[in-house]
Parts: structure tokens; sequence; C-alpha cells
């Protein structure tokens, strides 16, 4: 079977991407130099909401992904892996092993 690109195979693997979309969006919204409680006003959302995402205390739903990528003017594939940063880590790592090897 062949799988598509980004595919996660267990459940710690999930667990991880949850973590790397709270951190992401908080330095999104730090990059705005925006509040959580002005991020919370934008987005139609509670501060604690806001929050409880960022800390990874709650997993947003993809309409509060939505709002919140609305609210700070970014795509939504801004939060998630890209394939671009995929293919870095695999050139770095094969810059790695023929650097150990030679």
């Amino acid at each position: 079977m062949v799988e598509p690109v980004g595919y996660i195979e267990d459940m710690a693997d999930i667990e991880t991407q949850i973590r790397q979309v709270a951190v992401r969006l908080r330095e999104e919204r730090e990059k705005t130099r925006i509040s959580q409680m002005d991020l919370s006003f934008l987005a139609g959302l509670s501060q604690n909401q806001v929050n409880n995402i960022e800390t990874g205390k709650r997993t947003p739903n993809l309409f509060t992904i939505l709002k919140i990528c609305n609210a700070l003017h970014i795509s939504p594939s801004v939060l998630f892996n890209t394939v671009d940063e995929e293919r870095q880590r695999a050139r770095e790592t094969v810059i790695n092993l023929i650097s150990k090897y030679m």
C-alpha cells in the first residue's frame, strides 16, 4: 500500500503533531505581536479557549482552527508540517550520514 505524504503511523505521532500545532499557533500569534486576549476577540473565542489550545490542554476542531487562522491572516497549512519541512529534514539526514562516513 502506498502511504500519502505526511502519513502518521501511530497515536504518538498524532499527539506530537497536535503539540506542534499548538506551538506553531503560539509562534504565529507572537509574530503578529497580539495577545491571547486580542486573538480571542478577533477569532470570536474566549481567552481561556485560546490559552488552552496554545498550551495543549484542548485540541481545536477544524472550525476553531479556521477562525484562528482567519484572525491571524494565515493559511491553516502554516500550522501543520509541510512537505518542504519534511524534505529539509530528509536532506539534513542525508548530509549528516554522508559527512559521518566520509
